[in-house]
């Protein structure tokens, strides 16, 4: 038995939750066994009182706040040397080098996004990382491209899909479906903006149709253009997110046209087509690779694209269900859990 030490950025962090967590059982069945280490404050937790500290100098509050943050990562660090090597997923602070020195080798640096665009010292914690970890596993081909400058050994290692949890709706008795069109985006709030971005073309389509935009966010957003009684707000949950994504007719993944969308893993748009849902998405970084891969949706760029694309599916169902059909097929193919598992336990057993 391999014993590794995962140390995760918090409880609910999608990137521990689904680069990590979901695979901790599949591995121990291949003779791996993880444990790991969330940390008590999630290290992307903002400053707690910032209405209070706006009014003062924010740039000490800051820097205090970070370094109060890196607490939670020592029993993860020193945990680390009970094991036989350790999985680090991003590092242990954004933007930050810290107590990664102290880790216990080899170390596998597991990387979904472009940390190196984290302020206040992104570029330089990632290319210290980098060259620190023995192997890095990076979500897409810019992050591997970027960490080969200054990794030995990187390895595309793509966020996956629990195929067996998330499945597509059963049409066999018919349309089990909602009487309105369920136009579906689920993400975190910090991700609104590019979903403001693409409010007018989905605005302009849901006047013109029996439908409603469902949002799963842990708040509500705040539209200019979209009225209530067209946006269902349904607070995420762990418990929840299957079930709504079974509720959507289409799913949305917007991601506005620079670099740190490049580091995008595309994650979104696998959980729709794992659901078998068609999907609508910003070409950009991951997700032009994954369009690409078969007739699972519509790229979309303009208001114009937004709009034309859900009323294609909106008018087309049964051109929907073969997208969705396709998007599965793909998603059980290339990114689903069974499959990276064994990638992930196949490169753990080399590095140990």
């Amino acid at each position: 038995m391999i014993n590794v030490a995962a140390l995760t950025s918090g409880k609910n962090v999608p990137s521990a939750r689904f680069r990590v967590r979901q695979h901790i059982e599949p591995l121990k069945r291949a003779g791996i066994c993880v444990r790991e280490y969330i940390p008590v404050v999630s290290k992307y937790t903002p400053v707690p009182f910032s209405s209070f500290f706006s009014g003062l100098s924010s740039i000490p509050v800051r820097a205090f706040w970070k370094w109060m943050k890196i607490l939670p990562s020592i029993p993860g660090v020193m945990g680390s040397w009970a094991a036989q090597m350790t999985w680090l997923e991003r590092g242990l602070d954004p933007g930050m080098f810290t107590l990664e020195r102290f880790i216990k080798r080899p170390l596998v640096l597991d990387v979904d996004d472009a940390i190196w665009l984290t302020p206040p010292f992104g570029r330089t914690a990632a290319m210290r990382l980098g060259k620190l970890a023995d192997v890095v596993l990076a979500g897409n081909w810019h992050i591997a491209e970027w960490f080969g400058r200054c990794a030995g050994d990187v390895r595309l290692v793509p966020t996956c899909v629990d195929t067996d949890r998330i499945k597509p709706r059963n049409f066999e008795n018919g349309d089990p479906s909602p009487k309105r069109f369920a136009v579906g985006w689920t993400g975190t709030s910090s991700n609104f903006p590019a979903l403001y971005q693409i409010e007018k073309g989905v605005a302009e389509f849901l006047r013109n149709h029996d439908a409603e935009l469902v949002i799963v966010a842990d708040e509500a957003p705040r539209f200019s253009e979209l009225g209530p009684d067209r946006v269902r707000y349904v607070k995420w949950k762990p418990d929840r997110e299957i079930d709504i994504l079974t509720q959507m007719d289409v799913g949305l993944m917007p991601l506005p046209f620079d670099e740190w969308s490049l580091g995008k893993c595309s994650f979104k748009m696998l959980q729709y087509m794992a659901a078998g849902l068609p999907v609508v998405v910003s070409p950009v970084g991951m997700n032009v690779e994954i369009l690409a891969m078969g007739d699972i949706g519509f790229p979309a760029v303009t208001p114009g694209d937004w709009h034309d694309a859900l009323t294609t599916l909106y008018q087309d169902r049964t051109l929907g269900r073969k997208c969705g059909a396709e998007g599965r097929r793909i998603v059980e193919k290339h990114f689903s859990r069974k499959v990276i598992s064994r990638v992930l336990a196949a490169i753990f057993k080399e590095v140990s």
